[in-house]
């Protein structure tokens, strides 16, 4: 028995290509970190995402190798004999030559599409990850896309058609126009649901209106409170100088009396007087 942590699965490697498509390649920390991707890869290392995408990659390139090599198959179809006919020559075989598309789109084919499905996923969700156009990128630019990169089969646009129609029905990406781009809102755990949060909203309390209305009148009040010290400190601080410059008015008044005073002494004594000083 191999061991059972080494098989991958296939919400592992949807969650690894939901990773890349988001974070970009080489980015294993950040994809084991994203909440988004983490409770699927919780027994996979860096290593681990690692040799999984070269491995998507590698077999993804040497598949359009291997179908490059395939030729047209001839199916031969046998008409049946139309019933109560009489003189009716036999039945020949008709042979038919499939075009080179038909065959690759025959149900064998189909079978080892969808077993490379994660590895078609995984080429689309990097072109269209690169892409810093809004809407996308368009069919053409995702197959120039992969072409400069690996080898595709010859009818990979038909096969990239179909695999984007089925990733837009999966809500894996959405189609803008003719583009596509990649889902903000793609969800991986479809198999194992997280439980859905109710749109709950917290519920402000009954009180808040009345306590943000006190808190303005108080606001109010305090202000006017400040305005109404600041009049009253203006008014005093008038009033003291009022006061001092009635002082110093005073005291210049009193200055010119001494002054007349001192002329008047002055005076007299010039003219012989003897001027007594009480």
């Amino acid at each position: 028995m191999g061991n059972q942590k080494q098989k991958w699965t296939a919400e592992e490697e949807e969650a690894l290509l939901g990773g890349v498509a988001k974070h970009g390649p080489g980015k294993w920390k950040n994809i084991l970190k994203d909440p988004e991707f983490a409770p699927f890869l919780t027994n996979r290392s860096n290593i681990d995402l690692k040799d999984k995408w070269r491995n998507l990659s590698v077999s993804t390139a040497g598949q359009g190798s291997k179908e490059k090599s395939r030729t047209p198959k001839i199916k031969a179809i046998t008409a049946a004999p139309l019933p109560n006919v009489q003189h009716s020559a036999p039945a020949a075989p008709l042979l038919l030559t499939a075009p080179p598309d038909t065959v690759m789109d025959d149900a064998p084919n189909s079978t080892h599409e969808g077993k490379n499905a994660p590895r078609y996923n995984a080429m689309i969700f990097e072109a269209v990850s690169t892409t810093i156009d809004t809407n996308g990128c368009d069919i053409g630019a995702i197959v120039h896309y992969i072409e400069q990169r690996q080898e595709v089969p010859q009818n990979f646009r038909r096969l990239l058609s179909s695999r984007l129609r089925r990733l837009v029905a999966q809500g894996k990406l959405e189609k803008v126009e003719n583009c596509y781009r990649i889902r903000k809102d793609t969800s991986l755990g479809t198999k194992t649901p997280a439980p859905k949060q109710k749109d709950v909203r917290p519920r402000q309390p009954l009180s808040s209106g009345l306590m943000t209305t006190s808190e303005s009148v108080d606001d109010a009040a305090n202000a006017a409170a400040y305005r109404v010290a600041d009049a009253e400190n203006k008014a005093y601080m008038a009033a003291e100088a009022v006061k001092e410059a009635e002082r110093i008015s005073k005291m210049a008044e009193d200055s010119d009396s001494m002054l007349q005073l001192v002329k008047d002494i002055y005076e007299r004594c010039s003219r012989g007087e003897i001027v007594l000083l009480a």
